[in-house]
């Protein structure tokens, strides 16, 4: 169904970190943008579709009044908008907004820390756009920062902060279908495996809490008010967001899940783990009886890597992209 194209070199190999791929695809340029995190450091590569050009950039994690920062980078991802969009990467000492090609940092937060240190680790985790102005960001600390950003400019500020989660997040997702219908927007996870399901709006409503089993939920989607949820058990668990009901389980991988992503135009589900498999999966909803149906398409075995970025390259999932620990290179799938 699918088979290997030439692979992407970039300058830096990938940490071991959960959702370690973004992938923003430029239709009007015919260009796709790629970025992965090594330690402090956001590996940027700008490919053509024809493959013959690649541009690549660097950015490194920043603070105020430091000359070069060590402070390492958790993630970075592509926050779409309607009106703009924005990079967005966290570290240890706060968060930062790019304009999308990283040319500019239109805004930096930092993250409180604690005067005195503490045995918790102070990092910013799970980012996502929201709704029509919206981008969410988790904290270890189980807060989740909403900012507010305007169509243009830095005049982007600190909106609310949701204090449900008790534990650090990991991973945020938003409606990705872009149907209106779906009451719930926004769905959060954390490392005691807590799903939490929100509607945006000037406050932030909680609409449900599907409570975890004290595994981590490393990775998250929402699509069509389904929730599908990754672990740390290799398991894929998938649910009505605003209900909880759980609609199917799947032992997916032997080991742990570092990254989900779906094709919101065709249903199609990527799952990668530690057990160096990408599976690609087919979800079909059925409102009329209330239920999901999962077939599994493909899998591609990348040989001894710990894989820890899976990402489609565009809405159909005729193409995907995947990063593992150690490697300094983005491998490329494309459907035959």
């Amino acid at each position: 169904m699918y088979h290997k194209e030439k692979s992407i070199q970039i300058k830096n190999s990938a940490s071991s970190l959960y959702n370690n791929l973004s992938v923003q695809r430029i239709a009007p340029r015919h260009l796709t943008y790629f970025t992965v995190v090594h330690a402090n450091v956001v590996n940027m590569v700008s490919a053509s579709w024809d493959g013959l050009n690649y541009s690549h950039r660097q950015l490194q994690s920043k603070e105020p009044n430091v000359a070069t920062s060590t402070s390492l980078i958790m993630q970075a991802a592509f926050c779409v908008l309607p009106s703009r969009d924005l990079l967005v990467v966290t570290s240890q000492k706060g968060i930062q907004m790019y304009e999308s090609d990283g040319s500019i940092m239109v805004y930096w937060h930092a993250l409180d820390t604690p005067e005195t240190p503490t045995a918790q680790a102070i990092f910013g985790r799970g980012i996502s756009a929201v709704g029509q102005n919206y981008i969410c960001v988790g904290v270890s600390s189980g807060s989740i920062l909403v900012f507010d950003v305007p169509s243009k400019g830095s005049n982007i500020t600190l909106s609310e902060v949701l204090e449900e989660h008790n534990e650090s997040i990991t991973d945020l997702a938003s409606e990705c279908s872009g149907s209106q219908e779906c009451i719930a927007d926004l769905v959060s996870a954390d490392d005691g495996g807590n799903l939490y399901v929100w509607k945006s709006g000037e406050e932030f409503q909680i609409l449900n809490k599907i409570a975890g089993f004290d595994m981590t939920c490393s990775s998250v989607k929402l699509w069509k008010g389904t929730v599908v949820a990754g672990y740390g058990t290799g398991q894929i668990r998938i649910y009505e967001a605003v209900t909880g009901i759980l609609h199917a389980e799947i032992t997916a991988h032997a080991r742990w899940i570092y990254s989900l992503d779906i094709a919101p135009f065709s249903g199609l589900l990527l799952s990668a783990a530690e057990d160096s498999l990408v599976r690609v999966w087919h979800l079909t909803l059925t409102p009329e009886t209330n239920s999901v149906e999962v077939a599994h398409l493909h899998n591609e075995c990348v040989t001894d890597t710990q894989i820890c970025g899976a990402k489609f390259c565009d809405g159909d999932g005729y193409a995907f992209a995947v990063t593992g620990y150690d490697l300094s290179e983005i491998i490329r799938y494309t459907q035959t």
